[in-house]
């Protein structure tokens, strides 16, 4: 056996154990289920007004999980939750409150983390404030 074959049959090896590494990874599985849908339209609005919509979640895997953070796109965006486990098959609630001081079309993200899943949940508020 000659270098060349030697170095063809190494890289290809390598090539090989990253693949094998790569799609051994675990995937990253979704703990839970929205029971209200995850983009809430709060329609018209006035200027100065506070409202709430609660996202109501069940916990689909076989763990306790958490919210771990919650993360809204401003400060008029507010969430609130309680810091208890959810249990197996058991709903959780997520209230998001958004504070109408600017005029016109809104459209916020919020990001949830919850315990025992990496990526992040994506939930949406909209509506239209007007002045009073």
């Amino acid at each position: 056996m000659n270098l060349n074959t030697t170095i063809v049959k190494l890289v290809s090896l390598s090539i090989l154990l990253i693949f094998v590494c790569a799609f051994s990874l675990p995937v990253d599985t979704q703990v839970v289920e929205w029971e209200t849908t995850t983009d809430h339209d709060f329609g018209d609005l006035l200027r100065g007004e506070s409202v709430t919509f609660d996202f109501k979640f069940k916990n689909i895997s076989d763990q306790p999980i958490m919210i771990d953070n919650v993360r809204p796109d401003c400060g008029c965006t507010a969430p609130n939750w309680e810091n208890i486990p959810t249990m197996p098959d058991s709903t959780g609630i997520l209230s998001i409150t958004f504070d109408a001081t600017k005029k016109g079309y809104f459209n916020k993200k919020i990001k949830v983390f919850f315990s025992g899943q990496r990526k992040g949940e994506k939930l949406t508020v909209e509506g239209f404030v007007e002045e009073e």
